[in-house]
């Protein structure tokens, strides 16, 4: 049976954030993820966490700056010494908060830019986090956003993903696997769960086209929970949707797994 985890970014909105903890414990979930940490102290987290009987299973290195276009700094060339900073202030709050998985963002080329040579930034940037997190059991993930998400970003495709994780080469660096953007992109979601097996260590989950709860769309979830328990798949399934209107009266196709 799957376990699942509420993000904290898009789930609970009624509340301020750091009382989203505690919505998602009296919902029912045992482990969180969210986009980012970095405005808050990693112990005001960690106390949170406590306090609420969860578990942190993800979140991203820090975006850039966003207002500019920016979404990681991981593949942009001359841009190095910012990213691994980033990548080690992950690692600092992964450590705080007991967090196995941790999402290094590659970033969005520009236009007419070398694609080839933010492909090489980024695996080099992505073999250091490999190593930095190494010693410690963290997990190091690479996502593929779907264009009309993110237009621009180092690589969309799932297939793409794997071909990264398999030339970065490092035993604790796995795809994160997100079925809205590989709906949107590759398709064929059944094939991706079996020929991908292994590679991937962390899911998210969405309605499609509407990226709201996973009850409705394309996807037949249901299907695809039942493939995940066939393949013996032991990961967390982040809950990355946008709920339809209040987060807790949307969660009815959860409750027969919390």
């Amino acid at each position: 049976m799957p376990k699942f985890a509420a993000n904290l970014s898009m789930m609970f909105n009624e509340v301020p954030f750091l009382e989203r903890f505690e919505a998602a414990a009296k919902a029912g979930f045992k482990a969180v993820e969210f986009l980012f940490p970095y405005e808050y102290p990693a112990e005001l987290l960690a106390e949170k966490l406590k306090q609420n009987g969860l578990k942190q299973v993800l979140f991203n290195t820090a975006p850039g700056d966003v207002a500019a276009g920016e979404w990681g700094l991981t593949a942009l060339p001359g841009r190095e010494r910012e990213a691994r900073e980033d990548i080690d202030r992950a690692l600092e709050y992964a450590i705080a908060l007991g967090c196995p998985n941790v999402h290094v963002m590659a970033g969005v080329v520009p236009e007419g830019a070398d694609r080839l040579a933010h492909r090489k930034t980024f695996i080099d940037n992505i073999r250091y986090a490999a190593d930095r997190f190494a010693p410690h059991g963290i997990k190091v993930l690479i996502e593929a956003l779907s264009p009309p998400i993110k237009p621009n970003y180092l690589f969309s495709s799932q297939h793409q993903a794997l071909a990264l994780i398999e030339e970065i080469n490092k035993p604790n660096a796995f795809v994160q696997l997100d079925f809205f953007h590989a709906q949107l992109v590759d398709g064929n979601v059944t094939n991706i769960i079996q020929s991908m097996a292994g590679r991937y260590a962390h899911i998210q989950i969405a309605s499609v086209p509407e990226r709201h709860e996973p009850d409705s769309g394309e996807l037949d979830y249901n299907w695809i929970f039942n493939k995940l328990d066939e393949i013996g798949y032991q990961g967390w399934v982040g809950c990355e949707y946008k709920p339809r209107g209040e987060t807790a009266a949307g969660l009815g196709w959860v409750k027969p797994y919390l």
